[in-house]
């Protein structure tokens, strides 16, 4: 039952929308009707601009990570470590889900790639900063956030196999799946891209 409560606890922390009670209470702005129509930090930077973009990528980003960090609360002495992951890799994707069809929006969310950051901070904090990094090289360079996104999330289970050595099943099963969920989440983008289409924000410009 304890373990039931947190993967609930996981999904609805994973709901807040961000971007959208954001938009909605102090802009009168729902963002899903406006830009990308998604309910990310992404569209908000593009939509309402610099300090709520990085407002609602900082909570989102802190959704995965005290998501998985829920196991604190829970008596695990008796665990194996391959169970404690499989724990926490359960109620990081609660909070993928709850992200992506949040139940305080109308099921219409986000695409989870800064929530899932924040998964992986909680769990790989050395690979978070790896990929993050890689990100921000690529978006700065091109100033295509989806660019950078795909790309640190097809590095993702690289870094866990070949640069930690992770041998962990479930770790790398999770870093693939999520690597294929966000390409998948930005198949329209990858279109705009191969045509040239695709918008650019560049964060530096006033």
């Amino acid at each position: 039952m304890e373990v039931i409560a947190f993967i609930v606890i996981a999904y609805l922390i994973g709901s807040i929308p961000t971007a959208v009670w954001i938009g909605k209470a102090k802009y009168g702005i729902d963002v899903r009707e406006h830009g990308s129509k998604n309910a990310g930090a992404t569209n908000t930077f593009r939509v309402l601009g610099k300090k709520p973009g990085a407002i609602v990528l900082a909570i989102d980003i802190l959704k995965g990570f005290i998501a998985v960090s829920l196991l604190k609360f829970i008596n695990f002495s008796s665990w194996s470590s391959d169970e404690l992951i499989q724990l926490q890799l359960l109620l990081g994707i609660c909070a993928i889900i709850g992200h992506t069809l949040p139940v305080f929006a109308g099921f219409r969310g986000g695409k989870g790639v800064a929530t899932s950051l924040g998964i992986i901070i909680g769990i790989q904090p050395f690979a978070a900063l790896i990929c993050f990094s890689v990100f921000l090289i690529i978006f700065i360079a091109t100033s295509y956030v989806s660019l950078g996104a795909i790309t640190a999330a097809i590095l993702f289970p690289f870094v866990n196999y070949f640069i930690l050595h992770n041998s962990n099943i479930y770790l790398i099963v999770f870093s693939v799946v999520l690597a294929s969920a966000v390409i998948y989440a930005h198949k329209q983008n990858i279109n705009r891209l191969i045509k040239g289409e695709e918008n650019k924000m560049n964060l530096f410009k006033k």
